[in-house]
């Protein structure tokens, strides 16, 4: 396996792809041995593409629960019981408040998310646009935000109140899509991409694996989205929540997270790579390894509706692995 993960890795150095045959060959190290090596090999070209400079963001969750569709990992959809906090659109003071202690952590990324499928609201779309308009002040950190889906006429509304990159998970692989939801398609999650960028943003998108998916289904999600160009890919995983359908979801190795971060090093070389949901608990003593495995950035904090990471934590792990902040 050295000789291919060397022959692959130098072609991606080079400028060169790999192919969906490969990918699947990567993906099916299962050795111990092997996996340490690909993460090294990973790392290589994560440090080619994007040096030592790692990309640090956070969210805040605007407005929760209460969502029409039916994700079967999501504990705010209104069709499962769960025991999350249900809430409307927070006040633009708390949403902007929110970004200042980001800012002062020195989080470069801060993204408002609500629930839902969309905003339909009028009114809830001028104050989210509103806020986005009074956020620009705030000089140390990148305002991003994840509104579910968009038409063109929204994407420019975003633009035009100055956001620079609009966050939309494809979530899994297409052949996949219809066995984790069936309320929407995956056509219209890929359109909102495309809406985004058409409109002049940058978009951040990817994926929450552990959902039943199989390696085939991962791989296809990347070249997936090596195709639609996006410019940071989220990798998310899943953390099972009591009452929704995957509850009893059986959690990935963290080996097998490693080579999921390696594979999608390798299939989009250049792009922003962030480990976001479920990094604390399906990765526990082996978080630090992300990097090694072709990491540029990471979530921290809150996420959604579980408890994140603690961002003290995560800024000393970045120095101590000798890397450094955007």
């Amino acid at each position: 396996m050295l000789k291919f993960f060397e022959e692959l890795t130098d072609r991606v150095l080079r400028g060169g792809e790999i192919t969906c045959e490969e990918a699947s060959r990567l993906m099916e190290t299962d050795k111990q041995r092997d996996i340490i090596h690909l993460t090294g090999f990973a790392n290589s070209i994560r440090d080619k593409f994007k040096g030592s400079l790692i990309n640090v963001c956070a969210i805040i969750n605007a407005k929760s629960g209460r969502c029409s569709e039916d994700c079967r990992f999501c504990s705010q959809s209104s069709l499962y019981s769960t025991t999350i906090d249900k809430y409307p659109l927070l006040e633009k003071d708390e949403i902007i408040a929110g970004a200042r202690r980001a800012d002062e952590y020195g989080i470069n990324r801060f993204s408002i998310v609500v629930s839902g499928r969309d905003v339909k609201n009028s009114a809830e779309w001028e104050s989210i646009c509103g806020t986005i308009d009074e956020m620009r002040s705030i000089a140390g950190v990148d305002i991003c935000a994840s509104l579910g889906t968009l038409t063109k006429e929204s994407a420019g509304d975003l633009k035009k109140a100055g956001l620079k990159r609009y966050h939309h998970n494809l979530e899994t692989s297409e052949s996949f899509f219809p066995s984790i939801c069936t309320t929407h398609s995956y056509e219209v999650r890929a359109e909102t991409v495309k809406a985004a960028k058409e409109a002049g943003m940058s978009v951040c998108c990817g994926g929450i694996f552990g959902l039943g998916e199989t390696r085939a289904h991962r791989i296809e999600l990347a070249f997936t989205l090596k195709e639609l160009d996006v410019d940071s890919i989220p990798l998310n995983f899943l953390n099972p929540i009591p009452g929704t359908p995957l509850e009893k979801a059986k959690p990935l190795h963290p080996m097998e997270i490693l080579k999921i971060i390696a594979l999608f090093r390798f299939v989009n070389p250049t792009k922003g790579i962030r480990v976001c949901g479920g990094r604390d608990k399906n990765l526990r003593s082996v978080q630090s390894l992300i990097f090694a495995a072709g990491a540029s950035g990471l979530m921290t904090g809150n996420y959604l509706t579980t408890a994140g990471s603690n961002v003290n934590d995560d800024m000393q792990m970045i120095e101590d692995l000798m890397l450094e902040r955007i």
